[in-house]
């Protein structure tokens, strides 16, 4: 078992408390096309629209996704934007909401409307009350939270200064968390980091920790020379500082700074990143992972979460492809069970800007030849899916006799070559249905084949994609293989 594999068990038994400003974050997408005729204003024409569920509502949602337990402490007013995220959050296993309802405010709402083929956001529209709450919600509140702290292995204060976390609250959550022993998170709005004091780790973004500290934050130096002082104000242990494309900077109060960059990847909306920044850090220390194991993953996470539209999750399997070097991904882990499974890996895989190639075969004995196709169409693509013929028809096609190998040992051998992103087996006596669905960039198969021979070929050419015919080595094939084994002879 993999040390991650380790880890996401230990994630799997934490449970984080989460307490946060909740709102419900809706996104309206269209097309752009004109000019409005009142006014020098864009026209949307509206295609789709999706909710979700969003501010610290999103931490614990992505607390939830990555495997973890999550207490969720909240606000919603008494209206059906609160009634719909109250709806939202009952439908998540792994969430335990307490949502207190304050009739005297609007549950916060956030419309977004975003143009489809540009991905670029165009108008935000906000129902909010930014107020801090009445000291009978405060108290409604605390009487919610701190029965829940035993349960917690960490807290996590997501504060989106829209009134929950007021300063009463979070001195009264930090101070009972420290006498259990209980380290708290806090991803910061106030400037004014004294509000905070006792928690264990800060994590404001670059803009955030520039108005609290009055620095450049321009190198790890400044940020590291600029934490200290914060993190006496604030007696924390260590101070992390999210800086988008530029990575991320952790400052503990005692050892040297840690570094991570970014990882490089087509950003589709930040829309909630720092949610999910803030949740990984969360239930990795939580599972008892150390400061740069805890970084590294929510690096990851938020190198996922920006790719996808939305305030999205992330789960353990996108997680895992992320951090993990590709090739050592585990066999079973590449080779498809679903055509769902394979529709998620494409969809992630665009969203990312990757070239998809496509080859298939039946690879009953992997040989040489099979070897040079595999990996010159491996060269051709950012990512390679193999069809593999399934054991009934390998025989209809081959005979009786075959497969010698059967389909799960096959897939298995080929999802063990590093050219090999995911392996695809169909029952079909040819891939088109596959080849239909995938619609790769690059299809290839090996030179004792004709461009017209080529099943797909057509499709791939409509969508402007490429025929590869990779020359065979003479002297191999499966077939060969077969009699001279049988023949006894080598």
């Amino acid at each position: 078992m993999s040390r991650f594999d380790t880890l996401l068990q230990s994630i799997a038994r934490t449970t984080v408390l989460c307490v946060g400003d909740l709102m419900l974050d809706e996104f309206v997408y269209g097309e752009v096309s004109r000019i409005s005729p009142e006014a020098p204003t864009p026209v949307i024409a509206v295609q789709r629209s999706e909710i979700n569920v969003g501010g610290a509502g999103n931490v614990a949602r992505n607390i939830a996704a990555i495997g973890a337990r999550c207490i969720f402490v909240g606000l919603i007013g008494g209206d059906e934007a609160g009634r719909t995220l109250s709806a939202e959050i009952a439908r998540e296993s792994r969430i335990e909401p307490l949502l207190v309802c304050d009739p005297a405010r609007p549950t916060t709402r956030k419309v977004r409307f975003v143009s489809e083929h540009f991905s670029t956001h165009m108008l935000r529209a906000d129902w909010e009350t930014a107020s801090a709450a009445s000291s009978e919600i405060e108290q409604r509140l605390l009487d919610a939270i701190l029965p829940q702290l035993q349960r917690a292995d960490i807290v996590l204060l997501s504060d989106y200064a829209k009134g929950v976390l007021t300063e009463r609250v979070i001195a009264s959550v930090i101070e009972a968390a420290r006498k259990l022993g209980k380290r708290v998170i806090v991803d910061p709005k106030s400037a004014n980091f004294a509000i905070y004091r006792g928690a264990t780790l800060l994590t404001p973004n670059r803009k955030e920790f520039v108005s609290a500290t009055r620095s450049a934050a321009e190198t790890v130096d400044d940020i590291a020379a600029a934490a200290q002082d914060a993190m006496a104000l604030a007696d924390c242990e260590a101070m992390l500082v999210t800086q988008s494309e530029h990575g991320m900077t952790l400052v503990p109060r005692v050892g040297e700074p840690i570094h991570v960059p970014a990882m490089p990847v087509k950003v589709r909306d930040v829309s909630g990143a720092g949610d999910t920044v803030a949740a990984v850090l969360a239930v990795v220390l939580a599972a008892g992972a150390d400061w740069a194991t805890a970084m590294r993953a929510a690096s990851a996470a938020a190198a996922v979460a920006v790719s996808k539209n939305g305030t999205a999750v992330v789960t353990p399997a996108e997680l895992r492809r992320k951090i993990l070097p590709h090739a050592s991904l585990a066999a079973e882990e590449k080779i498809i069970g679903s055509e769902a499974e394979l529709d998620l890996r494409l969809a992630e895989w665009r969203r990312e800007g990757l070239r998809v190639g496509f080859t298939n075969g039946c690879f009953d004995i992997l040989h040489p030849g099979h070897v040079k196709v595999l990996t010159a169409a491996r060269g051709a693509c950012d990512r390679l899916i193999v069809g593999l013929n399934s054991d009934a028809s390998v025989r209809r096609l081959k005979g009786e006799s075959r497969p010698v190998q059967n389909e799960r040992a096959r897939a298995e051998v080929l999802a063990a070559l590093e050219a090999v992103d995911l392996v695809a087996i169909f029952g079909e006596d040819t891939p088109l249905k596959l080849i239909k669905r995938i619609v790769p960039s690059v299809l290839v198969k090996g030179g004792d084949y004709t461009r017209e021979q080529v099943v797909g070929h057509e499709i791939v050419a409509a969508r402007g994609g490429e025929v590869l015919l990779v020359d065979v080595l003479p002297g191999f094939s499966t077939t060969s293989l077969v009699e001279k084994a049988r023949e006894g002879t080598t």
